[in-house]
């Protein structure tokens, strides 16, 4: 017997870092996600193997139960952190992984990645659909976050998203924007670690209530945006506002300060993509900087 499970990747259009504090969020899926197929085998314990876009295998190990307890055969960082993913999801599902059961495992993303684009929450999101829990406790007891990864990876339109006493909550939206040819999205040939991000806006925010409001607001005026210039000033605004609370410059000032549009960082800032407006010459003007993946909003999103 074969299950198939798969979700989508995920992109934070607006919200990063205050959405941990209750900021409404903007998130979008990407036609890019992460798959997991699971074949039930007779030899007990589970072999599990990891793909990446090209077919190749960039990470393998075995576990199997000893007293009760799964382990694994492996002590690598990636190793430690799947096993615990697998014992969390087993404390939320005393019948997921019996002693004597077997399987084979294969997960294949059909993305780089290095992209950013949700390893980890598509993981987390597969191994919930796996396990029959729920995906946001099994991220609580694993990589943390607000889960607005989580959220987007079992939907397909994009989703405003909010924490409210840390429950998440989840809004569906349509982004009727007629301006979509003019957004496309710019790796920045670094893959950038949320966690730290997430370390630093802790240690260095100085957030005011004001702000939270405001993005919260951003946000939502995104949504309802008609033209492409006051989509921009909302951008730009957005951007200011992140780089005075977590005191670092925009991306656009460290990197692009001759670009004639704008640009705003996605997620945890310094790496992974960011959305840049202009045309399809503009995207020359990243490429010449030696900014070869460039992707166009439509190819993108979901």
């Amino acid at each position: 017997m074969i299950k198939k499970y798969f979700s989508n990747g995920k992109l934070l259009l607006s919200g990063e870092y205050l959405v941990l504090d209750g900021a409404n969020a903007l998130a979008i899926p990407s036609r890019y996600g992460q798959s997991l197929e699971v074949t039930v085998s007779e030899k007990e314990g589970i072999s599990w193997t990891s793909k990446d876009i090209n077919g190749k295998i960039w990470y393998q190990n075995e576990f199997r139960f000893a007293q009760d307890l799964l382990i694994s055969n492996l002590k690598d960082d990636t190793s430690f952190v799947l096993l615990e993913i697998l014992r969390e999801a087993k404390k939320l599902n005393s019948d997921f992984l019996q002693p004597h059961f077997g399987c084979s495992v294969v997960t294949r993303l059909n993305f780089p990645r290095e992209w950013g684009l949700g390893t980890s929450s598509t993981l987390i999101n597969n191994i919930s659909l796996w396990a029959g829990i729920d995906p946001f406790k099994l991220l609580n007891r694993s990589f943390g976050g607000s889960g607005y990864d989580i959220a987007i990876a079992q939907l397909s339109s994009p989703i405003l998203f909010k924490l409210e006493n840390a429950n998440p909550t989840i809004i569906p939206v349509s982004l009727k924007w007629p301006f979509v040819d003019q957004l496309f999205f710019v790796h920045l040939n670094q893959k950038q670690d949320s966690k730290e991000g997430i370390a630093h806006y802790r240690s260095k925010a100085l957030m005011i209530k004001e702000q939270l409001t405001r993005i919260s607001e951003i946000s939502e005026l995104l949504i309802r945006c008609v033209n492409l210039s006051e989509f921009e000033i909302f951008l730009e605004e957005h951007e200011n506002i992140i780089s005075d609370i977590i005191q670092l410059p925009t991306i656009k000032e460290q990197l692009f300060d001759d670009y004639p549009n704008v640009i705003k960082s996605l997620g945890a800032w310094g790496g992974d993509f960011v959305l840049a407006t202009g045309s399809a010459k503009n995207q020359e003007y990243f490429r010449n900087k030696g900014y070869k993946t460039i992707i166009t909003f439509s190819e993108m999103i979901l």
